[in-house]
């Protein structure tokens, strides 16, 4: 409990940050911020952690839970929001645009940004590679194919870059395959770079935490939105943990895996959606609430869910 007070703490920093600035300045600054840890810190967290990391059969169980997870969450808003009968009901305006952001929104966690500080700061070092691989070999793959399609067809066509092209784009991803290739050949770790790599990674866990307070945003006129958005809570908050908790007891998830794999699953609606909506030019607003929303009361799922699982 405490951990995740003072992790809050960060957040509100972020937040307090962004009402100084003002939201132009905020986001601004917000953007370069996300862009030096998703370029340069959290590759070097992630080539760190898995080339020290054992490849055996959790490096298949992680990713199959995580895919489970995310394609029956997805699975489930589609049914919910897909006819577009729930949104047209409660909010005036372009139903398709906002059908896609909630898509997104239900599906896709919060699972680096949020969740590798929290398995750290819960459970210990060990516990990052756990997010690493839930989210870099599933979720963000599942994201920039699946999610961008989906994107794409709720939204602007946006580019022409087809999405396995934009997945080949994610640094961390490349640092990944990276990692587990230096670890299954057993390439020793120069000195050198192992100071530096753990000098990198150590910025992540703070960028990430202030990245996340600066990004929520809350609008006016959000009584009636919450009925639209109350299925992305309960997909995010309570049936993906659920689906997580499943999945782990069906590929035989090792006992000391299974309350970080839990947790990591109920992580809130992820910030880098954001990205998303705004290139294919969906409802960013709607998104942005579903984060603020799912953030703020994850504070209170996320114990919940430890106390569950431990």
């Amino acid at each position: 409990m405490n951990t995740l007070l003072g992790m809050a703490a960060v957040i509100l920093a972020g937040i307090g940050w962004r009402m100084l600035l003002g939201g132009k300045s905020a986001d601004a600054i917000r953007t370069h911020l996300a862009q030096a840890v998703y370029q340069i810190f959290l590759p070097a967290l992630v080539l760190h952690v898995l080339w020290q990391a054992q490849v055996d059969l959790n490096t298949v169980r992680i990713p199959l839970v995580a895919t489970l997870a995310v394609l029956l969450s997805l699975l489930t808003a589609f049914l919910i929001y897909g006819n577009g009968k729930l949104v047209a009901a409660f909010l005036p305006g372009n139903s398709n645009k906002m059908i896609g952001a909630l898509l997104l929104a239900s599906a896709f966690g919060n699972f680096t940004y949020l969740g590798l500080p929290v398995l750290s700061q819960t459970f210990g070092a060990w516990a990052q590679i756990i997010a690493i691989q839930f989210d870099l070999l599933a979720s963000t793959p599942i994201l920039f194919t699946v999610g961008v399609i989906l994107a794409r067809y709720y939204g602007h066509s946006g580019s022409d870059m087809h999405a396995l092209i934009s997945l080949l784009r994610v640094p961390p991803i490349w640092a990944a395959v990276a990692g587990l290739l230096l670890s299954i050949f057993a390439v020793a770790m120069p000195h050198w770079l192992d100071t530096a790599l753990t000098s990198l990674a150590a910025a992540v866990v703070p960028l990430m935490l202030l990245s996340v307070g600066m990004a929520l945003r809350w609008q006016s006129g959000w009584l009636a939105r919450i009925p639209v958005l109350l299925p992305v809570l309960l997909i995010q908050l309570l049936l993906m943990p659920l689906i997580s908790w499943g999945a782990c007891i069906g590929v035989g998830m090792p006992a000391k895996y299974l309350p970080p794999a839990i947790i990591e699953a109920a992580m809130p609606t992820m910030v880098l959606g954001l990205v998303i909506c705004d290139r294919f030019k969906l409802d960013a607003a709607l998104y942005a609430e579903a984060v603020t929303l799912t953030t703020a009361l994850s504070l209170l799922t996320l114990p919940l869910w430890l106390q569950l699982a431990t």
